[in-house]
């Protein structure tokens, strides 16, 4: 099985990007992993330039865009991981999720636009989000996106995701109780919200591992 995850936190000990660590922990041996940095990819911005419709690739030649196509192309599964700035994902990840236009071909109607894959995919999608916010909602854009994304590229494709809330200090989705308890005090939220909300920590950690698990099954 080939997998390809893309960590999209700028930050070295991002909650989002320990919940995709614990998935990747449990891939079995033999799988070919590839981990990417979406902070570190050498990729241009979508230019809505439409040349994909044609082409069925994109037209940008002189960045990573022409080798990691293939590459995702080939995975069975792709798993993303990001925090949420502004209710959506970081600038690095929506740079390489807009490349992901050329996959597709995009038809203008009267009524909107069609929107037709250049192959049709069968690939399992995992989404880690993390943010500081108490709402689930504030995610919901990002996760839509997904949604769309999968709809768009097959009829064959799976999304599972994590919506991890009440996450705004960088590695908290690990602090013990008494931790939670300091962070929840410096950011004036109850300290009683801490038993909770360790447990939920957990819980998600738990379920990245699943997630992985059920590939198998």
């Amino acid at each position: 099985m080939k997998i390809i995850a893309f960590d999209g936190s700028p930050r070295k000990n991002s909650n989002s990007a320990m919940m995709l660590k614990a998935f990747i922990k449990k891939l079995e041996e033999g799988d070919e992993i590839k981990y990417y940095k979406t902070d570190d990819l050498d990729l241009q911005p979508c230019r809505g330039c439409v040349m994909c419709n044609a082409l069925k690739s994109c037209i940008i030649r002189k960045d990573y865009w022409q080798v990691l196509s293939k590459e995702i192309l080939e995975a069975d599964v792709l798993a993303f991981s990001s925090p949420i700035y502004f209710h959506h994902t970081t600038s690095s990840m929506k740079k390489l999720i807009d490349r992901f236009r050329s996959f597709i071909n995009v038809q203008i109607t009267e009524d909107g636009i069609i929107h037709r894959p250049h192959e049709n995919w069968s690939k399992k999608f995992f989404l880690f989000t993390a943010h500081g916010s108490s709402s689930t909602e504030d995610a919901q854009p990002l996760v839509d996106l997904f949604n769309f994304i999968i709809e768009s590229l097959g009829d064959g494709n799976e999304l599972k995701y994590i919506n991890a809330v009440r996450l705004a200090a960088s590695g908290q989705i690990r602090f013990n109780e008494e931790r939670l308890k300091q962070i929840y005090g410096k950011l004036g939220l109850p300290e009683n919200l801490a038993s909770e909300d360790l447990k939920k920590n957990e819980e998600w950690l738990k379920t990245a591992e699943h997630f992985a698990e059920e590939l198998y099954v």
